[in-house]
């Protein structure tokens, strides 16, 4: 067998160590030297991969080869009944930034049921939406305030606030929204917006007070 082809199968085998540090080494050697036949291994165990920085070492790997060959084969897997599937297929798209895979961000992955997949497809969003399509994003995007605990609100905080001025509008709509779990999360979003060194946490916590008070200005 050729040294080449050996050196692939090491890797391959490498992947599916049970040792995470072995994955670890080879996500990092086949991103180090990308090989177009890795692509769908590399999806693959992206999906069942457990271990964060195993997952980030597989995504880094995939950054490095062709977008071309990859960007399809990722957009194929944000079909997968699997949630990690979907949320790391989103997370790689987001790294690549290639806006070919715009078409791909669907509404039914930005209100997905499943909190980390809607998240990553909230971060993939604002990096892949195309000139003059923020309004119609920040619009799908409002519809998801209050939702989740602390983390998925602020990194729905996070996009909206990464689309700029263009989504005010939208959520100055949503400061008065008769829910006040909706009201609050917007609120806190324009606080965040205005004073972002203030932190999420105080921005909520100020937010609860101005809905407790029957408020819905930046003041207060």
């Amino acid at each position: 067998m050729p040294e080449q082809d050996t050196d692939t199968l090491r890797a391959l085998q490498g992947l599916e160590n049970t040792n995470s540090s072995v994955r670890l080494r080879a996500a990092l050697a086949v991103g180090t030297t990308p090989d177009p036949r890795f692509i769908d291994k590399l999806i693959e165990r992206c999906a069942i991969e457990p271990e964060f920085y195993v997952r980030e070492m597989l995504t880094w790997a995939l950054t490095r080869h062709s977008a071309s060959t990859t960007v399809p084969k990722l957009v194929d897997a944000l079909r997968s009944e699997r949630a990690q599937a979907r949320s790391q297929a989103l997370h790689t798209l987001s790294k690549i930034g290639d806006r070919r895979a715009w078409p791909a961000i669907t509404r039914a992955l930005l209100t997905d049921a499943d909190d980390e997949v809607a998240r990553s497809a909230w971060r993939a969003a604002v990096v892949l939406v195309p000139e003059g399509e923020e309004p119609e994003l920040a619009g799908v995007l409002a519809t998801q305030l209050g939702r989740g605990e602390r983390e998925t609100q602020l990194s729905l905080s996070r996009a909206l606030i990464a689309l700029g001025e263009v989504m005010m509008p939208t959520l100055r709509a949503a400061i008065t929204d008769l829910d006040p779990r909706v009201r609050r999360h917007a609120i806190a979003t324009e606080r965040l917006l205005r004073d972002p060194d203030a932190g999420f946490e105080f921005a909520i916590e100020r937010a609860k007070r101005a809905v407790a008070l029957g408020g819905t200005s930046q003041e207060g």
